[in-house]
């Protein structure tokens, strides 16, 4: 299993990727908007995790940005045909923002079959809903 964290105290928010429309060349990208204020969940930590065999392997991520993005997960080429797993912290960002979370993560397990194709998993939180969609 890969997981790709960031260390709170010592990690930045990550830059905007691609202006305005969000456009990037990544293999695996992810956005999060708040749909109780209709705004990016900015600053929401993200891990992201592949089922490998054998061992653990760590490496940093960090958080989205303050449009809900994060650069590319995985850019291209370093993806690989498997089972993937996103891990969104959102206990920690609905608390930032002064409310309880019904959910304290959220895990959007995915599988890739072509390693080529671009892979866009947003997510949609409320501190009580969230989902998920293949995006493009």
């Amino acid at each position: 299993m890969v997981l790709l964290g960031h260390v709170p105290a010592l990690h930045t928010p990550l830059p905007q990727a691609g202006g305005a429309s969000g456009t990037v060349n990544g293999s695996l990208t992810t956005h999060v908007l708040n749909t109780a204020t209709g705004l990016p969940a900015a600053g929401l930590t993200v891990r992201l995790a592949q089922l490998e065999e054998p061992g653990l392997h760590w490496m940093e991520l960090g958080q989205t940005d303050e449009d809900g993005r994060c650069l590319p997960l995985l850019p291209t080429g370093q993806v690989k045909a498997g089972t993937y797993k996103l891990r969104f912290e959102t206990a920690a960002y609905w608390q930032g923002l002064g409310y309880a979370s019904f959910y304290p993560f959220v895990e959007v397990v995915f599988t890739v079959v072509d390693p080529v194709q671009k892979l866009h998993i947003p997510l949609l939180i409320s501190p009580y809903s969230y989902t998920t969609y293949r995006g493009s």
